[in-house]
């Protein structure tokens, strides 16, 4: 039978890659009808099959779906006010205009904590390409610098929903993981930026900005101050991370009043929806449509739910396997196998490369993972944290012709599939096996 088990469950995983990806069926679809496969072929009690699943629905939607919400509606406002482009100009001071590749990359490290990087890229593009016209460089070195600089926050850092998905499956502390994934993020987009410069480079394509200087500086005229900008991202983060640090066992806040106080303002729910109202006042002009069901907010919450039901859905299969027992099975092969770190992150890189979509193969990796941690023996707060982050570097590997994030970028700056292969293809590979490697360091110290 555990033999079987395993058997299953590999079906299970092909199930899901080839029904999105050769019939186009929607991932929730894919998800909720592998969960009850994997439950009646493994046996299980009908009974327990549906419980499983509508617990595990209804747990994941209970845990992450305000957090999915509220950083959607952050990501809006940042968009449709234009606060990105002014997060943009205030890095662009700081390491001056010589120097676009690399105020490309940080300002995509920035951008896409909140943001989707298939919004962030397609935001910041008419930016990208003026300053790269009047740098006189080529958009293949700043696009690329600005995609793998999106890349590597948005699958690795929440309140991105695939690392908060991930974070909520696995009972990762989220400020840890918002933490560990900031500090491994950085490598891989110093490779990501460094590959942009040295490789990219060597690839000339005219940007031919489409917005003049003119009417760059007239959008910067009506968008928010920088601190006003970088506020509704960078303050809820805080926020997480110093209820993760009130947590500790030394408690270093106390056991009273305050510790009570940091821990209500940093959970993420109360943290992110401060952000929410923070956000609000990032308009010139505020118009009460902003917030209806049809502007801002409404559109967010749009987005949101898609993803919230991708990821509710990913929970219920979870939820499957870890009642029909495969844990114990799967635990004594891959605990003797010792691929420690490693293991979350091949099999991250594996769906995300078979079926395109970062946030599927980050909620996928981490609802098989979910019953196995302990069997594996990530069982500490910071051995959850690594896991979610090396999830979120498999599910790097890699961005080719069925990722919509590798048509946006090679579309927008000008390659051809060929080129975006050179480009997209292996730079994603290089920033995604970069940050498997510093987490696996890390782990021989941290965990």
């Amino acid at each position: 039978m555990g033999v079987w088990m395993v058997i299953l469950l590999l079906l299970s995983i092909i199930f899901i890659v080839y029904s999105t990806v050769r019939w186009r069926l929607h991932p929730f679809l894919a998800l909720i009808f592998a969960a009850f496969l994997y439950g009646i072929l493994s046996k299980m009690n009908l009974g327990d099959i549906v419980k499983s699943i509508t617990e595990g629905f209804g747990g994941t939607v209970s845990s992450i779906g305000i957090v999915i919400v509220a950083g959607t509606i952050i990501g809006v406002f940042l968009e449709k006010s234009g606060g990105a482009f002014t997060m943009a100009e205030s890095v662009l001071k700081l390491t001056g205009k010589k120097n676009v590749p690399l105020a490309m990359s940080i300002i995509g490290y920035i951008v896409s904590i909140p943001v989707f990087c298939d919004s962030g890229f397609v935001i910041l593009t008419p930016l990208n390409k003026a300053l790269t016209k009047r740098a006189n460089l080529s958009l293949a070195t700043t696009g690329i610098a600005l995609s793998l600089g999106l890349y590597a926050t948005h699958t690795m850092v929440p309140p991105t929903p695939g690392p908060v998905a991930a974070a909520g499956a696995l009972g990762a502390d989220l400020g840890l993981t918002i933490l560990m994934g900031l500090i491994v993020s950085i490598p891989a987009i110093i490779v990501g930026w460094i590959f942009s410069i040295k490789f990219a480079s060597k690839i000339q394509i005219d940007p031919e900005p489409e917005l003049t200087e003119e009417e760059i500086n007239k959008k910067m005229k009506e968008a928010p101050s920088a601190a006003g900008a970088f506020l509704p991202i960078v303050l809820p983060i805080i926020l997480i991370v110093l209820k993760s640090v009130s947590d500790f066992p030394t408690k270093p806040f106390g056991d009273g009043f305050l510790r009570n106080f940091i821990g209500f303002v940093g959970h993420p729910v109360t943290a992110l929806m401060i952000g929410v109202l923070i956000s609000f006042l990032l308009p010139k002009k505020v118009d009460k449509e902003i917030f209806s069901m049809t502007g801002w907010v409404g559109q967010a919450v749009q987005q949101a739910g898609i993803i919230i039901l991708i990821t509710a859905a990913g929970g219920a299969f979870g939820k499957v396997l870890q009642n029909s027992g495969i844990a114990n099975v799967i635990g004594q092969y891959l605990s003797a196998a010792n691929l420690g770190m490693w293991l979350p992150f091949i099999i991250a890189a594996a769906i995300k490369t078979a079926q395109g979509s970062s946030t599927v193969a980050i909620i996928t990796t981490a609802s098989l993972l979910a019953p196995l941690m302990e069997s594996l023996g990530f069982t500490s707060n910071m051995a959850k944290a690594l896991v979610v982050v090396a999830i979120g570097a498999g599910s790097m590997v890699v961005s080719h012709a069925n990722d919509s994030y590798f048509w946006v970028v090679s579309q927008l700056s000008k390659m051809d599939v060929k080129t975006g292969y050179k480009l997209q293809t292996f730079g994603t590979l290089l920033e995604g096996i970069t940050a498997a490697v510093v987490v696996w360091i890390f782990s021989f110290f941290l965990v």
